[in-house]
């Protein structure tokens, strides 16, 4: 890269102009208040503009230095942070209700990424036994923006995929109302880093945008919810689109 030349070595000097006499026939250059009015000024500025000459030459060297370093002039945001989630999906009967699952890495069954700063809201065993929510994370300055995880047991097998949507909305109330006031529903199929087949939906609401992500593995139907105001959604749509992608089950499509 080649080396930006900075002009931050010459001195920068003010210039203060003061009206004349003959500009202004009020004050004379005989008047005392006129004489004592400018040696103030003159001394002021005398004083004045070193501190600022040092000051404004110490900010364009700071400048110069970003600049033919490479480095950026103005703060550049960091890229979003995200730890990994481990999601045992353990059955009524068995869960505490704790937020114990988050270390339990040998025994998970799910994981995806949640975005640094988000809480997680603890789950109670009656949500978990009526809609099979195993877990869920929110972003604490905006509730409404967030990612969860449901299961259901007994399934070995994806649905058609024109079938699937509709079937999980059966235990979502939010889901029914996003569904019903779409403008586009999207879908598509993926495979797995093991081959694993994946569901993939785009629901683009008034009420929000939503992402949805769908597989079937040790006899259970995972699906993985991102959910984000419209304005959210504009503001933050690759990251959640990461929290997206990030979510796979464990093992092949027939562990367990």
């Amino acid at each position: 890269m080649a080396t930006i030349a900075c002009l931050c070595s010459q001195p920068i000097s003010l210039q203060i102009c003061h009206k004349n006499s003959a500009q202004n026939p009020a004050l004379t250059n005989n008047s005392p208040r006129r004489f004592i009015a400018r040696a103030q000024s003159t001394e002021s500025h005398r004083r004045f503009t070193p501190k600022l000459t040092k000051a404004l030459a110490a900010a364009a060297a700071a400048i110069c230095v970003a600049i033919s370093s490479g480095q950026p002039v103005l703060a550049e945001e960091e890229a979003p942070k995200f730890s990994k989630y481990y999601g045992t999906a353990a059955s009524a009967a068995n869960y505490g209700g704790y937020g114990g699952n988050a270390s339990k890495r040998d025994g998970a069954e799910y994981v995806y990424d949640v975005p640094q700063g988000w809480k997680e809201r603890l789950v109670s065993k009656v949500e978990k036994g009526t809609n099979g929510t195993d877990s869920e994370f929110f972003n604490p300055k905006r509730k409404t923006e967030k990612e969860y995880l449901t299961f259901l047991a007994g399934f070995r097998t994806l649905a058609p995929k024109d079938s699937v949507l509709n079937n999980l909305s059966l235990s979502d109330v939010n889901l029914q109302d996003v569904i019903a006031s779409a403008e586009s529903i999207k879908s598509s199929e993926r495979n797995g880093s093991n081959g694993q087949l994946y569901y993939d939906f785009e629901i683009d609401s008034p009420m929000a945008h939503s992402l949805i992500s769908v597989t079937c593995a040790r006899n259970k139907l995972y699906a993985h919810f991102v959910n984000a105001p419209l304005q959210d959604w504009a503001r933050d749509e690759a990251m959640l689109k990461h929290v997206h992608e990030s979510f796979e089950t464990v093992g092949g499509p027939d562990s367990g």
